[in-house]
């Protein structure tokens, strides 16, 4: 009997069923918590920004040595809307102008009037969602800064301003530093940048966002101070002309994958963020050269040859319910033309799908949720419902699945979110008329996302913040 059970065990230990990471994952529902996702929207019209707390340490525990608290936009700037469902509209017309940006620096011949949302000045209404404190030159001038992954240049408004938008902290003023210094037009930096001029032998640059947003100034090396670290002789943009970006922040801190990027810069061989909750004031960590955490989710970073800003993943496939749809992976992939893909952006907020991707996900999302009252479409979001008679409902699992198996599947919290503070709850995704994908933020929050550069690997970890 004994050796019979054993052998029972063998077959069952052996069996695909016994290791979640390598089926598309046993369960078909998982639980949304109505009652509290409502309970968030009243909140964050109501948050006590303290901006001399968050200016202190974190208290996030981190294994690196070079760590940023991170904070959402909500923390730091009380929302100017009376109410959350102006804040949704606000945040997705927001988020709309920075898929036009991202889309028409991979083309910039695409026909951005035929995109589904209103097209706006992302830097005009205030684009930036995620921030970082940092000081600027020595002695350190602190400044709150932008995280983009998907932007190389870093920058900060600058002191003589021919245009610049209002910030919270005092304009950085150059003379002010002991470590200020101009770049000549011989310099490496210089030439590595997309547009740059020259004047007196000093190096001017110039960053266009795509959504009628700009930054025009000096590229100079700089000292960055990250906590109790400094690092000298970071090459980043002195704005004295801007268009916005965003209220409150004085710039923005590039995490993209090019050479010019503060990781590249920091010789990082890895860097990983957690992005909170976007309606609370809670704060996570921003880390450089910290190892991926014992639960990733692994898949491949792939680079596009035409555009190396971009971090790219290799993603197989998405399943509703524990059943992968048919997609074919083809739809994920870059073309030889630099086309396509699916891109891992900070800056976004909602996944964007192409349409027949997306319509195979709608639709099975709804197959799924019959038995759920239905509610008008919302902006970005056709897939909408009356939740207000309910603390909680089950809905079908949504995961993506990458290589060997491994699988994130994605709380529900992160892709039925609440659009209005009575019970209107949407399908987070959208489609896309271009050959590009972006996994958003609101799909990554919750989950510490790691860039292993040195590996060509993608971590995300989730509950890991």
């Amino acid at each position: 009997m004994g050796s019979l059970l054993f052998f029972v065990f063998l077959i069952f230990w052996a069996s695909p069923l016994a290791h979640s990471r390598n089926t598309p994952h046993s369960s078909k529902t998982t639980l949304l918590n109505v009652a509290a996702s409502i309970k968030k929207t009243h909140q964050v019209l109501n948050l006590n920004q303290q901006q001399q707390q968050l200016q202190k340490s974190s208290n996030s525990k981190s294994s690196s040595s070079l760590s940023l608290q991170l904070h959402s936009r909500a923390s730091l700037q009380k929302p100017s809307q009376s109410d959350y469902r102006s804040l949704t509209l606000a945040r997705l017309e927001r988020d709309s102008a920075r898929v036009r940006s991202i889309l028409t620096q991979l083309d910039p011949t695409i026909n951005v009037e035929n995109l589904a949302a209103p097209i706006i000045s992302g830097t005009s209404q205030g684009s930036g969602e995620y921030f970082s404190r940092v000081g600027i030159g020595e002695p350190p001038s602190p400044a709150y800064m932008v995280l983009d992954t998907g932007s190389d240049i870093s920058w900060v408004q600058c002191a003589p301003c021919a245009d610049c938008y209002q910030q919270a902290d005092p304009i950085f003023e150059p003379s002010s530093s002991a470590s200020y210094a101009p770049l000549s037009c011989e310099a490496a930096q210089c030439k590595w940048l997309d547009q740059s001029e020259c004047r007196n032998d000093n190096c001017l640059y110039e960053v266009s966002y795509g959504d009628g947003s700009y930054t025009v100034g000096d590229f100079v090396t700089e000292t960055i101070t990250i906590g109790s670290a400094s690092v000298r002789n970071i090459a980043i943009g002195c704005g004295h002309s801007n268009e916005g970006l965003f209220i409150g922040a004085a710039g923005l801190l590039g995490l993209g994958g090019g050479s010019l990027s503060f990781p590249a810069q920091l010789n990082s061989t890895s860097f990983s963020y957690c992005l909170v909750d976007r309606d609370s004031d809670s704060a996570s960590t921003l880390e450089f050269d910290s190892p991926f955490p014992n639960n990733s989710v692994t898949a491949p970073l792939r680079r596009n040859p035409e555009l190396d800003t971009f971090y790219y993943v290799g993603l197989a496939g998405i399943s509703v319910g524990g059943e992968l749809l048919p997609i074919p992976e083809s739809s994920f992939e870059v073309d030889p033309t630099g086309s396509g893909g699916i891109i891992v952006d900070s800056g976004t907020a909602v996944t964007r799908l192409q349409s027949d991707v997306y319509n195979l996900l709608r639709d099975a999302f709804v197959r799924g949720t019959r038995d759920l009252p239905a509610a008008n479409g919302v902006s970005l979001f056709d897939t909408c419902y009356d939740l207000s008679s309910k603390t909680s409902v089950e809905v079908p699992t949504v995961a993506f699945h990458f290589g060997e198996g491994k699988v994130l599947v994605l709380p529900a919290k992160n892709y039925l979110i609440p659009v209005d503070s009575v019970g209107t709850f949407c399908f987070a995704f959208a489609p896309t008329i271009s050959a590009l994908s972006i996994i958003g933020n609101v799909q990554q929050e919750g989950t510490r996302v790691g860039f292993d550069l040195a590996n060509s690997l993608v971590g995300f970890s989730p509950n890991s913040c």
